[in-house]
């Protein structure tokens, strides 16, 4: 097997290269002792040049960047965290990254493990046997290499595993005293030409003829996306097979089709759903809440939203790294044409086969079809419209009127929306074409982080990113806005300035009704006020520009046109803060 020399001096110089091997551009973390070997290796050995530190304050921070990197960028970054304390620091956002199907290397300083090389106290309350067993329930693979020889085919394998669809988070634990070993011999490193990235999964001749039949013979048919945008190569085949059979797309995810495309239907799904007698899954992780409603007072009741009759076809490779312990997986339903295999690799071959089972009749039937999804996808564009501007003279301020200011200012440049969606009134009122443009969100505490990662992979480009960044969320963390200073992040953050853990402030107010007790409790223990946090102020003291707290519709134009002018200009984070109306965004578990 061919192998390449290396001229490493300690274990973590090895460490380090493979990292550089594996064309990883950035390793975001909190500083700890038990990584200062790599960390040295890192930043002397390979010159802090690919990978890049990324300095953090708080490990779930590093995590949750790494998170919004990945699903720009399309591959992983690392993240090292010290020992036990820091591991335990990230674990919710690495459940966060698990469930969001986002590959991120964990590297773990650990140990000393040999018992005999432990300082007294501390070395033994931060050392675990075996620290993976902390994630295992949330990773998709874990492990910790005994010996320097074994630590490249460790990283590798990770490597591996993390990038395979479908993606998630790894962890690698790497003994402190690996790190430091002083090597007596020249060490080989083994050639990335063999250990190329794993293929993904196709479905078989059979099935794909099997749901072209029932798709070309559907009535009603409806397709479901949610994780298909992920990549963006399945966006073009979903607009192809759509477009010829005269699909309505309900798009339940970041980016699965354009907004503007005449068959986007994602605002006539409750219409739609309540007639299909066809729905084509394309990843979707919730396929209960897709096709159920829940009752808002009582969340234990649900109902389905689609026919007894509608035969479901679900393409999807999540089940494949199921873990119990979560059941992150829901309810099991029932589906007539299950497909394990990357929907990016079905759709092409779909397509030409419902293409050959076409009837000239067929087609100018679809014709009809397809005219008439494209009035109704015409008259919900212009019902949001009117709708966004009948908000421009509330206070305080509302999504609509919000996303309607900002698409104002943003229409003309390459931007991006790297967290948040103003209550899904961007993907309404916004022209999003591109799949880049769309990012998705960061889980509990994440929004920020997220934010920065994702600009960071945008910034190569220059693209001007948004942030759309509620209040709770920035407070689980604000040291964030330090590393968007330090590293000079360029975004534009509009804080949804509620005063309010929102979500469960609805929650209260449904029990109480419920329960017959006071609604009007429901903000004592949810509400973020006396004292008002000053977020416009929390950004100027990192040294960022801050404006506002923006409370009359009319001020808040000017007041993003400055944000968007500095965020060019000076390369650096913007934060505008808007006073921004409670309102009920569906109630979640949260």
């Amino acid at each position: 097997m061919q192998k390449n020399a290396s001229r490493a001096q300690y274990g973590s110089d090895v460490m380090a290269e493979i990292l550089r091997m594996l064309d990883i551009e950035y390793v975001s973390f909190n500083p700890g002792s038990t990584f200062r070997g790599l960390h040295d290796s890192i930043v002397n050995y390979l010159g802090n040049n690919k990978p890049e530190t990324i300095m953090c304050n708080h490990e779930g921070i590093a995590i949750a960047f790494a998170q919004g990197y990945e699903k720009v960028a399309g591959k992983p970054m690392a993240v090292i965290v010290h020992d036990v304390v820091g591991l335990l620091h990230c674990a919710m956002h690495i459940y966060g990254a698990w469930l969001d199907k986002s590959s991120i290397l964990i590297l773990g300083g650990t140990g000393p493990v040999d018992t005999e090389k432990r300082r007294p106290g501390i070395d033994w309350t931060h050392t675990a046997l075996v620290e993976g067993n902390v994630v295992r329930d949330y990773v998709k693979f874990d492990d910790q290499p005994s010996s320097l020889a074994g630590v490249p085919n460790a990283l590798l394998r990770a490597y591996q595993i993390a990038i395979a669809e479908p993606k998630g988070p790894v962890y690698v634990g790497l003994d402190v005293g690996l790190q430091e070993e002083l090597l007596t011999a020249k060490v080989s490193l083994p050639s990335m030409k063999r250990y190329p990235n794993p293929s993904s999964p196709q479905a078989d001749a059979d099935t794909i003829e099997r749901m072209a039949k029932l798709l070309v013979k559907a009535s009603n048919p409806v397709v479901i996306a949610s994780r298909m945008g992920r990549n963006p190569a399945a966006v073009p085949s979903l607009i192809a097979l759509a477009e010829l059979l005269a699909l309505p797309v309900i798009d339940s995810g970041k980016f699965n089709i354009p907004d503007t495309h005449p068959l986007n239907l994602s605002g006539a799904a409750g219409e739609l759903l309540k007639e299909a007698d066809v729905i084509l899954a394309l990843d979707v992780p919730n396929l209960q809440g897709s096709i159920t409603a829940t009752e808002t007072q009582d969340r234990q009741s649900t109902r389905s939203i689609i026919p007894e009759k509608c035969q479901i076809i679900h393409i999807s490779l999540d089940h494949l790294p199921t873990k119990s312990w979560s059941q992150s997986y829901g309810r099991l339903m029932p589906v007539d044409i299950p497909v394990t295999a990357d929907t990016a690799l079905v759709l092409p071959p779909l397509t030409a086969a419902c293409k050959e089972l076409l009837t000239e009749k067929r087609r100018v039937e679809l014709k009809k079809r397809f005219d008439n999804l494209k009035a109704m996808h015409k008259a919900l564009r212009g019902k949001w419209q009117t709708m966004a501007e009948n908000e421009k003279n509330k206070s305080p301020l509302t999504f609509p009127w919000i996303a309607k200011q900002v698409w104002e200012v943003i229409k003309d440049e390459d931007w991006a929306l790297v967290n948040g969606n103003f209550g899904g009134w961007a993907r309404r009122l916004w022209d999003g074409e591109e799949s880049y443009r769309y990012a998705g969100s960061g889980g509990l505490g994440s929004g920020m982080g997220h934010a920065l990662g994702a600009a960071l992979a945008h910034r190569r480009e220059g693209r001007l990113c948004i942030n759309f960044q509620t209040d709770g969320d920035l407070l689980y963390a604000p040291s964030e806005l330090w590393t968007a200073a330090h590293h000079q992040i360029p975004l534009l953050v509009i804080m949804n300035n509620n005063h309010s853990y929102y979500n469960s402030e609805a929650h209260q107010g449904a029990i109480a009704t419920n329960r017959g007790r006071p609604a009007k409790n429901q903000g004592i223990g949810t509400r973020i006020e006396n004292p008002n946090v000053d977020f416009a102020g929390l950004a100027r003291s990192f040294g960022l520009y801050g404006v506002g707290p923006i409370e009359k519709p009319g001020d808040l134009l000017p007041a993003i046109e400055e944000a968007v002018k500095v965020v060019k200009k000076k390369k650096q984070l913007a934060l505008v803060d808007v006073v921004t109306q409670t309102q009920v965004r569906g109630l979640g578990a949260g």
